[in-house]
């Protein structure tokens, strides 16, 4: 598979619901329930996105919230910038979250993945963007410990190579993305440069990253107008365009996984950005010959 500024058929990215997030962040695709989850940070709120009937539903959080992920038991689990906590979306019902030990009162939860084996892997953040405090930490059947690199004042991802043996860290100001080996029991390697994203987009910075089902690293541009794609050896296979600069994340999901969900921001655009990208906040998608990787229900038990 390639992709290049030209647009390749089938990789045009549409609009597919309007949201207006300040930060859209977050998409994962629910399996069980054919849905896709997502969230709007600065505004606080966890959207559920049904694409066979276009039904869309919000949900209030008690606080900023970079992640859901869907657990084993029919609940949420999520990255507040309080700590985790658990959301029922049939109830609307929260737990109280639990704090991450060691992060400064300035952070906040930012993004995260699931392993092959359930385990969460999550970023901290300094909430201000200045300070570098944000660092990576896995959590597994109720424990919580650092895991990856730290010093980071943007933290994004993780995400994990689809045999669970490599993990890749973007440092979203650093404009680079980090990886490294992980072992048979769990320990993560130190990390090392994985592709210098300014080389190939100067402008932008790498936002949240996730693997495709061939090993290729996919990352969000913020200020970069789209997506791009990278090899396992990190060279760059090519980019799908966007008609708005902030692009963050993007979730396979669908039947097939191969039905691509983007989010994207208005945050930082000022009035005469947003006359000229009406479409920044809305949640995109388009059709890739490439599958994803079906993200694995998180065991609590």
């Amino acid at each position: 598979m390639t992709m290049n500024q030209t647009q390749e058929p089938g990789l045009r990215a549409e609009a597919v619901l309007a949201l207006g997030c300040t930060l859209g962040e977050g998409p994962v695709w629910d399996v069980q329930r054919a849905c896709l989850w997502l969230t709007d940070i600065k505004q606080q709120a966890i959207h559920r996105f049904d694409p066979a009937s276009g039904a869309h539903a919000r949900f209030d959080a008690p606080g900023q919230v970079g992640w859901v992920l869907p657990t084993d038991d029919g609940r949420l689990l999520a990255g507040l910038q309080a700590g985790l906590a658990l959301f029922d979306p049939e109830a609307g019902s929260w737990d109280a979250p639990v704090p991450i030990e060691g992060e400064p009162e300035g952070n906040r939860l930012n993004d995260a993945c699931v392993a092959p084996d359930g385990t969460v892997h999550f970023g901290s953040m300094d909430d201000a963007e200045t300070e570098l405090s944000g660092r990576f930490h896995r959590f597994s059947r109720g424990t919580v410990e650092p895991a990856g690199p730290d010093a980071i004042s943007i933290t994004n991802g993780p995400a994990i190579s689809p045999d669970g043996t490599r993990i890749y860290f973007t440092d979203t100001l650093g404009q680079r993305i980090l990886t490294a080996a992980i072992g048979a029991d769990g320990s993560i390697a130190e990390a090392t440069l994985f592709v210098d994203t300014a080389q190939d987009f100067p402008e932008a910075w790498p936002d949240g990253p996730v693997c495709d089902s061939e090993g290729c690293v996919w990352t969000g541009l913020w200020n970069g107008w789209g997506v791009a794609r990278y090899a396992p050896d990190g060279t760059l296979l090519g980019n799908v365009e966007l008609p708005v600069a902030n692009v963050t994340k993007v979730a396979f999901g669908g039947d097939d996984l191969r039905r691509v969900f983007v989010t994207t921001a208005r945050k930082g655009l000022d009035e005469a950005a947003l006359a000229a990208q009406p479409e920044a906040g809305h949640l995109f998608a388009f059709d890739s010959p490439v599958a994803g990787v079906a993200t694995v229900r998180i065991p609590l038990a």
